[in-house]
């Protein structure tokens, strides 16, 4: 079975951390993007087709719960991971009230964050069909049904 890459953008001012995470992604065939900034993730996903952010949540300037509501609110189908290394839980858990897929205390370890990226790519998916099922019935439906 072929393998689609996930398309993920790593969001995260730590540039080492960045760069592992990047390698180790990359090596179980998954695409990445970078950025080091809640501001840097939401020009990059202007541009890019992103499937799932992994998100850190402390950051300088525009911290992650910030960048998700935004990430939310311009990029809805967008899924998002949160990831907190200060024992932030509760920080975690209002970042899924705001919309995230779920989050990883760091350090995460890989196969749960393997595991997390599956499911959120997933219900990206099985969103974007449910949307493409809607679609199509409502062009039936203005057609008179003449596609039927």
């Amino acid at each position: 079975m072929i393998k689609i890459p996930t398309k993920v953008l790593l969001v995260d001012d730590e540039k080492d951390f960045i760069e592992m995470l990047s390698l180790r992604l990359t090596e179980v065939g998954e695409k990445i993007t970078v950025a080091y900034s809640g501001q840097e993730a939401l020009d990059t996903l202007e541009k890019a087709d992103i499937d799932v952010v992994i998100l850190d949540i402390k950051m300088p300037g525009m911290d992650g719960i910030e960048t998700l509501r935004e990430i939310k609110k311009q990029f809805p189908l967008v899924e998002v991971i949160m990831l907190t290394g200060h024992g932030s839980t509760e920080t975690a858990v209002e970042g899924m009230k705001l919309g995230a897929f779920d989050y990883l205390m760091k350090p995460a370890d890989f196969d749960d964050l393997l595991l997390k990226l599956e499911g959120a790519r997933k219900r990206k998916d099985e969103q974007q069909e449910r949307i493409r099922k809607a679609e199509a019935k409502l062009l039936v439906r203005k057609s008179g049904g003449i596609f039927s």
